[in-house]
C-alpha cells in the first residue's frame, strides 16, 4: 500500500499543527512523517500514518 503525496500535503503535526516532512526507507516505501519542529516522528506502518503523540518517536532517539 501506497500513501498519497496528496495526503501528506494536507496532514500536520498533532501537537503544533506545522507542515510534516515524508521520509522514506531504503525499499522507498514511506516510513515516518517527520516534524521538524517538535523533533519528533510519526510511523506510517501499512501505507497508513500513525498520527499519535504516544507512537512517535523522538528524534533524538535511533530509527528503527
Amino acid at each position: 500500500m501506497t500513501l498519497d503525496h496528496r495526503l501528506v500535503n494536507l496532514l500536520v503535526c498533532p501537537l503544533c499543527k506545522g507542515p510534516l516532512e515524508l521520509v522514506r526507507a531504503g525499499d522507498n516505501r514511506p516510513a515516518e512523517l517527520v516534524c521538524p519542529a517538535d523533533r519528533l516522528a510519526f510511523p506510517v506502518r501499512d501505507g497508513i500514518p500513525v498520527m499519535l503523540e504516544s507512537e512517535a518517536r523522538s528524534l533524538d532517539t535511533p530509527a528503527p
